[in-house]
């Protein structure tokens, strides 16, 4: 008795979900394009929900420029926004070295898929580095701030307007320091339980003996910070001052809003990981290009169904480094 075998209409092509293949692609091409269309809608949210609470602190919100300013062994000097732009290039030219690996398979030139998907991988690498050095400068900070009892940041300025850091205002005072732990009884204290580099009492004294102006994160109608008056600076330090702040966190930082550091650290670090992924995925893909899995196969479709992920990734860099570096 012979068994009955039913016909698709789809025997011998790459397509096996049904009589019709949507755009000429196969599953897996299809199933990526529905992943890919779902990672953008998540995307999407985080940025509009950046733009609401950008929106909300308009008049407040840090400028980039100052944010990012820094470029590997140029310590001190101002380079606003030279560093992101060079991650941008590289992530941007491993898009066009995987586009070259799927060209190369298309024409079944294993070398040359060989060569691209390397190129691509070391360019993923680069960004990753990149990114986490960022990260670093913006952890550890530069300058240091001082935030008042109403939550605000306000930083130190000369009379050029210039940033000055906090080791240039302070005064160290004498007497010994104690970090709260759970032995000094207080284990039930919530906030930052490491000491900065100075006291608001060390701040305070060595503000009054200087020459130093303070600037508000509120910006005037040229979109610059606004610096106050001598008489205000002293004011605002003496009546309000709270705490020194340096760096950034989850709960604070000195650049501004803790909104501004919360969204950073989430959008960048979730995009990081999707680097991250690709570029795990890539070294996968690219010792079975060298071991000749896709020969065997006859198809390099793997390397285009990775490579639609990868553009992905550097599409949604772009997005963010608009909205977040920019704008």
């Amino acid at each position: 008795m012979e068994a009955t075998v039913v016909r698709t209409g789809t025997e011998g092509k790459t397509w096996g979900g049904g009589s019709k293949s949507p755009l000429k692609a196969s599953y897996g091409k299809m199933m990526m394009w529905y992943f890919i269309t779902s990672d953008a809608l998540t995307f999407s949210a985080f940025l509009a929900a950046y733009g609401f609470s950008r929106y909300k602190f308009i008049d407040s919100w840090p400028i980039a420029d100052e944010v990012f300013n820094h470029f590997p062994f140029m310590h001190g000097t101002d380079a606003p926004m030279y560093y992101v732009a060079l991650m941008t290039f590289i992530l941007i030219f491993s898009s066009v070295t995987m586009v070259l690996a799927v060209d190369a398979g298309h024409q079944m030139k294993k070398s040359k898929v060989t060569l691209y998907m390397f190129l691509t991988i070391i360019g993923g690498a680069i960004f990753l580095g990149s990114q986490a050095w960022e990260w670093k400068n913006f952890i550890k900070g530069e300058y240091g701030a001082v935030e008042t009892n109403g939550g605000q940041i306000i930083q130190f300025v000369d009379a050029e307007g210039e940033r000055v850091a906090l080791e240039k205002v302070a005064k160290v005072l004498p007497g010994d320091r104690v970090e709260h732990e759970r032995k000094n009884g207080l284990w039930y204290v919530t906030d930052d339980s490491s000491l900065p580099t100075y006291s608001i009492d060390e701040v305070k004294e060595g503000f009054k003996e200087s020459n130093y102006l303070v600037r508000t994160q509120m910006l005037d109608e040229n979109g610059a910070k606004t610096i106050l008056s001598r008489e205000e600076s002293l004011a605002m330090i003496n009546d309000n001052a709270a705490r020194v702040v340096e760096g950034a966190n989850l709960t604070r930082n000195e650049y501004g809003p803790p909104l501004f550091a919360d969204f950073f650290f989430f959008i960048t670090g979730f995009h990081g990981f999707h680097v991250f992924t690709g570029v795990l995925i890539n070294i996968i893909i690219f010792f079975n290009v060298i071991i000749g899995t896709y020969e065997k196969r006859k198809s390099y479709e793997m390397v285009e169904k990775v490579g639609l992920y990868w553009h992905f990734v550097d599409l949604v860099w772009v997005f963010v480094f608009t909205f977040f570096y920019l704008v």
